[in-house]
């Protein structure tokens, strides 16, 4: 049943083969989303300018500008979720992609089920989805505090940008500080038990989250337990 939540989502979908951006308008459609087409990475920046997408899936072999450079190019001046396709599976695209911002990542050839299935999750935990529970209280850890009512994050009072992902880890982290989180546990909080998303990916997440605080003096942001996972650190300011 097509809902209100769906009916408001516009998905730029990029990739320079015609079929498969009709076969993905048509599969989004019919699960009640707009979508708009690009067909290369000069193009895709222009819709991004143009639409203001809530998500783009993003081909990452392209002409004229290849999909991690168009990834690269929306980290520096924004946050819209990106979920990345492939002709391969190769673990480098893959961690490139990820350490990048992506929000997820699909190999072809795929299933346009799955494709809608991976939209919905990132929508459903993005800052732009549409609050489905009454408002939730600020976390404050420390020098960490995060407003899950604005999707803002804070070290010592200096907001830091992340992706939506990013910020839904980092809260499921604090909110439980004295827990430690198994990467499969992580996976099942983000995106729902037997969800296909890679340990590595989980890696490259926590990576992008203490690159992008380190520079603010928070090496203690999270911290690693061997061979169990991960938990929120003390978040007081330390050298990495």
């Amino acid at each position: 049943m097509t809902t209100a939540y769906h009916m408001s989502r516009l998905i730029l979908i990029v990739d320079d083969d015609p079929h498969i951006r009709d076969v993905l308008s048509f599969a989004l459609g019919k699960a009640g989303m707009e979508t708009r087409e690009a067909g290369d990475g000069e193009e895709a920046l222009a819709a991004v300018e143009k639409w203001n997408p809530d998500l783009v899936i993003l081909d990452i072999n392209m002409p004229r500008l290849d999909g991690i450079e168009v990834c690269r190019r929306l980290r520096a001046t924004g946050d819209v979720p990106v979920l990345f396709l492939s002709s391969r599976d190769d673990e480098i695209d893959r961690v490139v992609g990820l350490e990048l911002g992506a929000d997820d990542y699909v190999v072809k050839p795929f299933s346009p089920r799955e494709i809608v299935a991976r939209v919905n999750a990132i929508l459903k935990r993005g800052g732009r989805a549409l609050a489905a529970a009454g408002p939730q209280a600020q976390v404050v850890h420390n020098r960490l505090s995060l407003d899950p009512e604005g999707w803002e994050a804070r070290w010592a009072g200096e907001p830091v940008e992340l992706t939506a992902t990013e910020f839904q880890l980092l809260l499921l982290l604090a909110s439980l500080p004295s827990k430690v989180f198994s990467r499969d546990a992580i996976i099942d909080r983000l995106h729902g038990p037997g969800f296909a998303v890679t340990d590595r990916t989980i890696d490259s997440h926590i990576r992008n989250l203490r690159g992008k605080f380190v520079g603010l003096g928070a090496g203690d942001l999270i911290e690693t337990r061997p061979g169990i996972g991960y938990r929120i650190g003390a978040c007081m300011g330390s050298a990495q």
